[in-house]
């Protein structure tokens, strides 16, 4: 599963760019054309976005990365009540 979803990282990346492109620099394009080359880019970029973080997870679950730090409920209600406190 990890893998499928690099593989789907690095395609989206590519539309993005690609795409993204073709939206700044097409002089000779219509309207509609920059148009759907900015949409497509836009699907790479959340689709990218998405995936990346896919694997982040998947890296730190499978102990390939270490763990974000992360607060437990308690420990970030604890810190909001003392907000403030000197």
């Amino acid at each position: 599963m990890a893998k499928l979803i690099a593989i789907l990282n690095v395609i989206a990346w590519s539309g993005f760019w690609a795409f993204g492109y073709l939206a700044l620099t097409g002089e000779g394009y219509t309207g509609g054309q920059v148009t759907v080359a900015t949409l497509l880019a836009a699907l790479g970029l959340f689709a990218g976005i998405f995936a990346y973080l896919k694997l982040v997870r998947i890296s730190e679950r499978n102990g390939y990365a270490k763990p974000s730090n992360r607060m437990t409920r308690t420990q970030r209600d604890d810190a909001q009540s003392k907000w403030g406190e000197v």
